[in-house]
């Protein structure tokens, strides 16, 4: 009877945190979602453009904290190089740096769903423990 309830107590503790993993992806993707909403609801170019930029290196900066806090596995450490190197990617397609061709005015609410639906299939990169994503969600909250 005790390793049944010990069993039990291991099997609900992994369903809770990955239901926690999930929801801190739901928010990282809630996150993109109404940077894209907002570029939509702005007609100027130049604020979409701004708004964009500013969403992606929010996050960067996020990620960039949660990896010097010391508090995730080396396993997460790599995980999030890869989310940084995409975010930085997208950063480069907006200004039309690095060999990039640059976003164009006309494009940007495109631009925008399309670093949503990256986000959203973001799964091989955010893979990572509850407490990376409970930290880059803390993190993207302060800033």
């Amino acid at each position: 009877m005790k390793k049944r309830t010990v069993f039990g107590v291991l099997v609900l503790m992994l369903v809770l945190v990955q239901a926690g993993i999930a929801a801190d992806k739901e928010d990282i993707q809630k996150y993109f979602n109404d940077t894209a909403c907002k570029v939509k609801a702005t007609t100027d170019p130049i604020q979409k453009r701004e708004i964009l930029n500013k969403s992606l290196q929010t996050m960067s900066v996020a990620l960039a904290r949660v990896e010097r806090s010391g508090l995730i596995a080396q396993e997460d450490r790599a995980v999030i190089d890869n989310f940084k190197a995409t975010l930085q990617e997208k950063q480069d397609e907006l200004s039309g740096s690095n060999g990039y061709e640059r976003v164009t005015d006309a494009q940007l609410n495109d631009f925008s769903d399309y670093v949503v639906q990256d986000m959203e299939q973001a799964g091989r990169y955010i893979s990572i423990s509850l407490i990376a994503a409970l930290l880059i969600v803390i993190i993207l909250v302060l800033l």
